[in-house]
């Protein structure tokens, strides 16, 4: 027991003193704000590479399995991730955060309280984002379901986008959000510099219309209401990055087929001043199966570098790339092609940093703490297993921090 006491001690003193093994520790206490195409933290340009980690609040609401959450960020730190992206909603269903509109389970908010406050402790910064998408966790669906039970004529999850009782359900949980005082640190949220930013929704899209205008008028009026009751977070939309109507070359030679249906437009849903940052993900696995390997590798640089190229010259406001991977169960799946897709994305993430471009980093989907059999999926990653694609992942940190002014990571540093 007294060796088990110590490895958990070491662990601790490693990730709260990042300059063992090497690393140079960075003060995270400021907020981060934006400058140009570049993200500044407390002076200097910050480059995120990071991780999503949907499953934060869910875990943390047991404070039995809390533990999850610290072996988690301890481990990122260790290996230099300084961005977690995660889920601010769980609407109905088991361990909701938000059991009926406007009503919260304190046990489940108290979950995310300690998420935020760990990852605070522990250095990292947080991209949450308000609803989903997907009927997942509740999503656009349960909002829906919800006015419906009021009596109001909604028939499609798309409504939420129109409803004025469903957009009323959104500002009031946005505005309790960042109202939040975290019962951890007594912090309200709206005023906690671990929040590096918020995204109004988990890969929006509205096939009801391909136009884009009914996603584009939602986004324009809540993106201006997140900032009226926060002003000191950076915004994004949450998007994948399909291109739409305004941009009709990159529509029909970047969108897989089935996007061009779903109603969204980089370059419009992000081309607002209230809008901070620019948000797209990537899975040409998913999008493209009937591809071979080297094609969809071909596909990925180019998503990657359009996206970079708009973010400067038409947005002229950072990117972040908030979800990427490569699944396990795709046919013929080796390691080596998981390797691929992260050397391919972050080689090409820092050559556009190095250069003083849009890129501000990366955040692999997703990670998951050891043992946790309940998340593991084809695209789940445990830090704590040293692979090949996690020394990829360690080498990025390096890279990026020695753009970024984070100080030195130690070249001789590996993890086998």
């Amino acid at each position: 027991m007294k060796y088990l006491c110590l490895i958990v001690f070491l662990a601790i003193v490693i990730a709260q003193n990042s300059s063992y093994l090497g690393v140079k520790a960075v003060s995270s206490d400021g907020f981060v704000s934006r400058k140009g195409v570049q993200f500044i933290l407390n002076g200097k340009p910050f480059y995120a590479n990071g991780f999503n980690a949907y499953w934060l609040a869910y875990e943390a609401t047991d404070p039995t399995t809390r533990f999850k959450i610290t072996y988690v960020f301890q481990n990122a730190t260790i290996h230099g991730l300084t961005i977690a992206r995660t889920w601010g909603f769980r609407d109905g269903g088991y361990r909701a955060l938000q059991i009926a509109p406007g009503v919260y389970d304190e046990k489940t908010f108290q979950g995310l309280d300690f998420a935020i406050a760990e990852a605070k402790r522990l250095g990292i910064k947080m991209i949450i984002t308000f609803v989903n998408n997907y009927s997942d966790f509740g999503g656009r669906k349960q909002y829906v379901d919800w006015a419906k039970t009021t009596g109001q004529n909604v028939s499609s999850d798309d409504d939420f986008y129109t409803n004025p009782l469903v957009k009323q359900y959104y500002k009031n949980h946005v505005k309790t959000m960042v109202n939040r005082v975290n019962t951890f640190t007594k912090v309200a949220y709206k005023d906690e510099p671990t929040i590096m930013g918020w995204e109004l929704m988990n890969e929006p899209q509205c096939r009801a219309d391909p136009s884009g205008k009914t996603l584009m008028a939602w986004i324009n009026e809540m993106a201006p209401y997140v900032k009226s009751v926060d002003s000191k977070h950076l915004l994004s939309t949450g998007l994948e990055g399909f291109y739409g109507d305004s941009s009709p070359q990159r529509k029909s030679s970047l969108n897989p087929v089935a996007a061009n249906v779903l109603g969204t437009d980089f370059i419009a849903n992000h081309n607002l001043d209230a809008i901070d940052f620019a948000s797209i993900h990537s899975y040409p696995d998913l999008w493209f199966p009937n591809l071979d390997e080297k094609s969809r590798l071909d596909f990925l640089r180019k998503w990657l570098v359009d996206h970079l190229e708009d973010a400067q010259n038409i947005l002229r406001k950072p990117l972040i790339l908030g979800e990427f991977g490569k699944p396990t169960n795709i046919p013929g799946y080796t390691q080596a092609q998981r390797d691929a897709v992260f050397n391919a994305t972050f080689d090409t993430i820092y050559e556009s940093a190095q250069k003083g471009g849009p890129a501000a980093g990366a955040l692999f989907w997703h990670v998951i703490s050891d043992g946790m059999t309940n998340f593991k999926d084809p695209l789940s990653i445990v830090l704590s297993e040293n692979s090949t694609t996690v020394n990829i992942i360690t080498e990025e940190s390096r890279k990026l921090g020695l753009i970024g002014g984070k100080g030195k990571l130690s070249k001789k540093l590996k993890f086998k």
